[in-house]
């Protein structure tokens, strides 16, 4: 054969689910969705049931539940992907309940088969499939009437050229035995965790036969609008590689601390700004994104300490209200890395933006559900890597506590991800507290190693003069020392 099969692939309709399937559902394909109870199968399958029929694709929806079809449409009608105008029109839901009864696994299969004959569906469910592997294993026909009953529904489907879902809970260990997990040419594989306090559900793609599905398992949510799947953070070799103009530097808003740096920071680059409580970390990050709107420059911020009205500073709050500057909403505790990090892409893309605070890695840490807290550095280094190549500078602040007897720059052993890092700290003079600041690194770039003051002032950070021209020692003992700041 020198022509090769040309496959359709049918759009979900489920954000985020697509991308994980290597670009939709094959048609006439034979998919099982399984997993544990409530981890959200059937309201995934109505989502793509609604999002595919129309008159031309017309949908049969079978269920095997003791429950009839009324009661589970009653609550998939909250969603807005339903459409009361295509059930009976371009949907049609069949109740096998009453063909159960009498076990009677060969007339089940007629049903089917008589169902979809008269409707002639494009896109056929099964729901709850496992219900029909029950009833066969509770018959005389016993496993072998099973394997012929997939099979022969497979084929069925596929001659009458019908992509069918088949709905069924599942655990892990029945996986290995069920013939259905053989014959299907999709499967995928939702569950939900409790840790702790917590509830965390995850969806894989374990088996779509001719195309490259994303590996891993990943996380979504059941939100008012239904299924939303949030693809693990990963660089992709098929991405569009952003060009990255090294050369080019973006100013801090400040002239001082830019020549501390070397000219500003580099393009592209991830710079972590540490510094004990009140040192100025976020005065900086606000001062950084106020530079970018001044010459044009959106911005996006990720406060993870402050709801919206505690945000930070008037200044902050005014770039938000205008419009300039986007906030992601971190307004729920729980959040996946993938959630936190699609948010981050949508709203930067949207924007063009090509500044990005994060302030702080303390709060982004506890904002995580408790699942995720534990390979926090690995899903840090990701998603610095994933928003860096998209060309954008990446501002992170981190809380350090200020102790003499020993120098560090992160909490999390993560500081060899960033690419520049500020440091802000306090020295004891004359009896008050004076913050310094130092760059620690910039990679690939020269930059000053001098210790300078500054203050906080109504503008943002003023740098004052180098700490070396003041006569005193540093230590875990402060010494009095006669200061006489510019």
């Amino acid at each position: 054969m020198n022509n090769k099969v040309t496959i359709q692939r049918l759009a979900t309709g489920v954000p985020g689910l697509d991308e994980l399937l290597g670009g939709g559902i094959p048609e006439y394909s034979l998919n099982l969705l399984a997993g544990t109870p409530g981890s959200g199968k059937t309201t995934m399958a109505h989502q793509i049931m609604f999002s595919l029929a129309n008159p031309d694709r017309r949908a049969l929806f079978f269920t095997v539940l003791g429950e009839p079809p009324l009661k589970m449409l009653r609550y998939q009608q909250q969603f807005p992907f339903f459409d009361i105008g295509k059930v009976n029109q371009s949907i049609k839901f069949v109740n096998l309940a009453p063909d159960l009864l009498d076990r009677n696994f060969d007339r089940v299969l007629e049903r089917i088969a008589e169902e979809v004959r008269n409707f002639s569906p494009s896109l056929v469910f099964v729901d709850s499939f496992r219900s029909l592997v029950k009833s066969a294993q509770g018959s005389n026909h016993g496993t072998a009437s099973l394997q012929h009953f997939v099979q022969q529904l497979g084929m069925q489907m596929t001659s009458w050229l019908a992509t069918t879902f088949l709905i069924g809970e599942y655990m892990e260990p029945e996986a290995e035995s069920s013939p259905v997990f053989t014959v299907a040419d999709g499967i995928i594989w939702m569950s939900q965790l409790v840790h702790r306090d917590a509830l965390v559900r995850k969806i894989q793609v374990v088996k779509m036969r001719g195309q490259a599905q994303s590996l891993g398992v990943h996380t979504f949510r059941i939100c008012g609008s239904g299924v939303e799947i949030f693809p693990r953070a990963m660089l992709s070799s098929t991405a569009t590689e952003v060009k990255i103009d090294r050369q080019k530097r973006l100013s801090m808003g400040s002239p001082e601390l830019d020549e501390m740096i070397g000219g500003g920071v580099p393009a592209g680059y991830s710079l972590l700004v540490v510094g004990p409580s009140g040192s100025g970390k976020s005065v900086l990050s606000t001062q950084f994104l106020a530079e970018g709107v001044r010459i044009g420059e959106a911005g996006v911020i990720a406060a993870f300490e402050k709801s919206p009205n505690q945000l930070l500073s008037h200044q902050l709050n005014s770039l938000i209200e205008s419009g300039q500057v986007d906030l992601v909403n971190t307004r729920t505790l729980d959040l996946s890395l993938d959630e936190i990090l699609h948010d981050l892409v949508t709203m930067i893309k949207r924007k063009q933006a090509k500044r990005l605070v994060i302030d702080s890695l303390s709060g982004f840490e506890l904002a995580l559900a408790p699942s995720f807290r534990d390979d926090f550095r690995e899903s840090l280094y990701r998603m610095v890597a994933v928003l860096t190549a998209m060309g954008v500078t990446v501002l992170m602040t981190a809380e350090l506590e200020d102790r003499y007897e020993m120098l560090r720059f992160s909490s999390y052993g993560s500081a060899f991800l960033a690419d520049a890092i500020i440091m802000q700290r306090y020295v004891e003079l004359e009896g008050q507290l004076k913050r310094v600041i130092s760059v620690v690194k910039v990679r690939a770039s020269d930059h000053s190693k001098e210790i300078r003051f500054f203050d906080i002032t109504s503008d943002g950070i003023a740098i004052r003069n180098p700490l070396h021209q003041y006569v005193g020692i540093l230590s875990g003992r402060p010494m009095p020392v006669s200061v006489t700041e510019q």
